[in-house]
């Protein structure tokens, strides 16, 4: 029983957090809950979102990804050159740029299940990597130059919705569906909950594993195409730092650090608290430095939180 209430908690408690947060913001500065912030707030957001899912079952499977913002900002720059360099069409460039970007996370699970290197040195070898590639490719300047049809995807709307937003909130959909209703999304959870018993039961954990750091490479590449077709413009240094923002939304949203436990329903709440927060500073005048501490402590107490309750739970 006590269990049960405990899981109940964490489990809203982000959502409760969240209208705190909005309501809090909305007395320190009356612009905050005016139609255009909060259409701005889900444009600004719609990029963490959407990487944020593939970040989800990585952690799910008490994995990793560092290397999320270096495959946003290569890919950002891969499909720019595909098309203004190459003069490949638009929906071809796409396609190969989401191709190569879920080759940069199979190579992840390669490294991670084949040869056997922790999540963390694999992954930060692959944001080196690329973050490379991305300059070489570039030589350093923004790429330039694309059609009206590409900005639509990152600058359109259907009626009063942003494109951006509603590609997040598909994305979201499709992750759902892989939790909640195929075998491997129960399978994530199930090695994340204890990989020897689920190597026991039968469960290919490694091919588990090429198949979530796939994934997770290609949500950030679709992130990255979001933002070159908003930004209009391919830049080398697009996604850095992202996938501190993306593991803050994660783990924020009740993802367990351990592996096994989370929704991803919470983690748009994650995303959501992110975003608020940011643009309240933001209209609050707080400085960008004091803004990377707010961020810290809010990642640390996340961890923090997520740590006592496991250790509760094992005394």
């Amino acid at each position: 029983m006590k269990d049960k209430v405990v899981y109940q908690l964490r489990d809203k408690a982000i959502w409760v957090v969240f209208v705190i947060l909005f309501v809090a913001f909305t007395i320190a500065n009356s612009t905050f809950i005016t139609p255009n912030n909060l259409i701005m707030i889900a444009r600004q957001v719609s990029m963490y979102g959407i990487a944020s899912i593939g970040m989800t079952f990585v952690i799910l499977l008490g994995g990793i990804d560092l290397a999320t913002g270096s495959i946003i900002t290569f890919i950002n720059i891969l499909c720019a050159y595909f098309m203004v360099n190459s003069g490949m069409n638009m929906f071809v460039a796409i396609l190969l740029s989401l191709i190569v970007a879920t080759l940069i996370g199979t190579i992840n699970g390669f490294m991670v299940s084949s040869i056997g290197m922790p999540a963390l040195i694999a992954t930060f070898a692959t944001q080196t990597i690329f973050k490379g590639f991305a300059y070489i490719l570039c030589g350093g300047r923004p790429v330039n130059g694309f059609t009206t049809d590409f900005k639509v995807i990152g600058q359109g709307w259907v009626g009063p919705i942003p494109v951006p937003v509603i590609i997040m909130i598909l994305c979201f959909i499709v992750g759902s569906f892989i939790l909640n209703k195929t075998y491997f999304g129960r399978y994530f959870y199930a090695v994340g909950g204890n990989e020897e018993a689920a190597k026991l039961s039968g469960i290919r954990v490694g091919r588990v594993k090429y198949l979530v750091y796939s994934l997770s490479g290609l949500f950030a590449g679709l992130a990255g195409i979001v933002m070159l077709s908003r930004t209009n413009s391919g830049q080398p240094t697009a996604g850095d730092g992202y996938e501190f923002d993306v593991i803050t939304c994660v783990v924020l949203g009740g993802v367990s650090v351990t592996g096994g436990f989370g929704k991803l329903s919470n983690v748009a709440a994650g995303v959501l608290i992110i975003g608020a927060l940011t643009n309240g500073m933001v209209l609050m005048n707080v400085n960008s430095y004091i803004q990377m501490v707010v961020k810290g402590l809010v990642l640390a107490f996340a961890v923090g939180f997520d740590c006592l309750q496991k250790k509760r739970q094992t005394t």
